[in-house]
């Protein structure tokens, strides 16, 4: 049992990590209670709380014993790494990252929750259409940091111009063209000069430990090959690449072998970077909170070289059945998504070992990972592929809990954060507490339907995480001014007396948020800046135009009036709730 050390009276004891325990009354459900700290007395040894008998004199040590510890909550901020600040068309894992996780640490803030860090498809730049499940997006490493490394010159980034985006968005076209070039670059310096043996070394054990890495990188050259690129898909590639033939495959590494060098070598650079940020904020007591989409594109290295896995085609690889979600109040079709479905005995039968990869994988990028649409692990809409939308589908059982048995198993405890919105059934509900992961509310959501609303506060559980919004969301101001009805704005005046006239909503909804009994609270950046529209990360339902919003580009940003007020106003609300780290006190 991981254990940490603490001092009671001088007494130095050791208390179990990683459930509710403090010095005081520890309560878990269908034991007794008991003092966790010791009772000691000059000459006795030390004895529990537990060990005296009815009626029995405690010791003169008894009235110091604290009766309540950290209810260990916190607050945090959600930013994916694309919106921070930078000069090359999109954000970076470099300076500004560090930066940032220095302006939470002055928020009060213990939680950082990014959006998946996987490739973005390349269309319209989704993280949660990725290309590769397992792997980062290169993007996202910092050109400065390569600099710094020395596998690229001064001089190869200081000839390129500051990218002019559109409203300050991400121009993510525009990243790729410029930083692509120096990327390969880097890794080809890396693989061929002699003074980075030491690095070559480091990646060669990243490799090894990452058998994954090979199957993503020889899909990605073959996305590249001429021959193949006219193919929409991989289910369309010749019967021999399609099908994945030995031999095929063989004298396929070998004539793209280059490519993926290449490949594997900035995948070990994100690593690296990112192993970087994490420990950062680790050092500064700021958690990571990650994202894994439950589903991953047809047009994948997952699915191609797992087919057995998935529901395709036997023959062709083609999906047979897709994913998506029946009409509801928000689309009177439903939303088609078009991944393809697991097959799930066949993933019982492999012992869940492609979940238990992909979920050690996330593991190692995140301290918790929040895992979208939960609720298919109980039940799930399954579409036919070749409909037009998922009007028309049916509900099948998924594996429920014998898949976390197989993680748990192998894995350990996996600290993982259901997304439980949208159509949720008693079967969901029983799934998540089993597994003993925290919910979510969002303020939002929680103002038709009575009292009984679910994402209202005074219905919060200690386990949930408690949202203004979330990246699908509107911002608080936009919603509150183009969104919410004269009948919520009359309720949200009457649940927490903001003028609806000239009332901050956003205030309103954080104080609401931090003040919940939600283990943890969660705004939004834009939130945090009181942004509009303007600043809407996605519109679920619109491919074009999602994913861009950034944070001011300008070079002091972090020093900037409006973000200091901002993370001043966090602080003191942080403060007041009950949420401040003892990390993040100040004298």
């Amino acid at each position: 049992m991981n254990t940490r050390s603490c001092c009671s009276n001088g007494v130095r004891m050791m208390l179990p990590i990683g459930r509710l325990c403090h010095r005081g009354l520890s309560m878990r459900k269908g034991i007794r209670c008991h003092l966790v700290g010791s009772l000691m007395q000059k000459g006795q040894e030390k004895m529990l709380y537990a060990d005296y008998e009815l009626g029995e004199v405690l010791p003169e040590t008894y009235e110091n014993i604290e009766p309540a510890g950290s209810k260990q909550r916190r607050a945090g901020v959600v930013l994916h790494p694309t919106s921070l600040p930078g000069k090359y068309g999109t954000g970076e894992i470099g300076n500004e990252a560090l930066k940032f996780i220095d302006w939470l640490v002055d928020a009060g803030m213990q939680v950082w929750q990014v959006l998946p860090l996987v490739p973005p498809d390349p269309l319209y730049w989704s993280p949660y259409s990725g290309e590769d499940a397992l792997c980062g997006n290169t993007l996202l490493i910092p050109l400065e940091g390569l600099v710094h490394m020395g596998l690229l010159e001064k001089e190869d980034i200081q000839q390129l111009d500051r990218v002019q985006t559109v409203d300050g968005n991400a121009a993510f076209d525009e990243a790729i063209k410029i930083k692509t070039p120096l990327l390969v670059k880097a890794a080809m310096a890396l693989l061929d000069k002699p003074e980075f043996e030491g690095l070559r070394s480091a990646c060669d054990s990243f490799r090894a430990k990452n058998p994954w890495v090979e199957e993503s990188a020889l899909f990605h050259a073959l996305c590249e090959d001429p021959d193949l690129a006219e193919y929409e898909a991989w289910w369309d590639w010749p019967a021999n690449v399609r099908d994945r033939h030995p031999r095929t495959l063989a004298n396929l590494r070998a004539l793209w072998s280059d490519k993926i060098e290449v490949f594997v070598v900035l995948q070990f650079l994100f690593d690296k970077f990112w192993s970087g940020i994490r420990d950062y904020a680790s050092a500064r007591g700021v958690t990571i909170v990650g994202d894994m989409p439950i589903y991953v594109g047809g047009h994948s290295a997952d699915v191609w070289a797992n087919r057995k896995l998935f529901q395709l085609d036997r023959e062709t690889g083609t999906p047979s059945l897709v994913s998506g979600v029946p009409p509801d109040a928000f689309s009177s079709t439903g939303q088609l998504w078009g991944s393809p479905l697991y097959d799930w005995k066949a993933n019982e039968a492999e012992g869940y070992s492609w979940w238990i990869q992909r979920m050690k994988r996330a593991m190692e990028l995140y301290d918790e990972t929040r895992i979208d649409h939960f609720r298919a692990f109980a039940g799930y809409w399954a579409v036919e592929a070749w409909r037009d939308t998922a009007m028309v589908g049916q509900w099948q059982k998924g594996p429920g809990l014998a898949l976390f048995n197989a993680l748990r198993r192998e894995l350990g405890e996996v600290p993982i954060l259901a997304e439980d919105l949208g159509v949720i059934t008693a079967d969901v509900i029983e799934l998540r507490d089993l597994v003993g992961a925290p919910g979510m509310l969002v303020l939002q959501f929680a103002w038709g339907g009575g009292p009984r609303n679910t994402h209202l506060p005074h219905n919060a559980r200690p386990n949930s995480f408690i949202y203004t919004g979330t990246h699908d969301n509107p911002t608080t101001v936009e919603w509150w001014e183009t969104q919410a009805t004269d009948e919520e704005k009359q309720i949200i005046h009457e649940y927490c007396g903001i003028d609806i006239a000239e009332g901050d909503i956003v205030a309103a909804f954080t104080k609401l948020a931090f003040a919940s009994v939600s283990k943890t609270a969660i705004i939004t950046m834009q939130d945090a800046l009181r942004l509009g529209a303007e600043a809407r990360m996605n519109t679920p339902g619109r491919a074009e135009g999602n994913w861009a919003w950034r944070l001011d580009d300008s070079e002091e940003v972090w020093k900037s009036e409006k973000l200091t007020a901002a993370a001043a106003e966090l602080r003191e609300w942080v403060t007041v709730t009950d949420r401040l780290s003892d990390l993040h006190i100040t004298d």
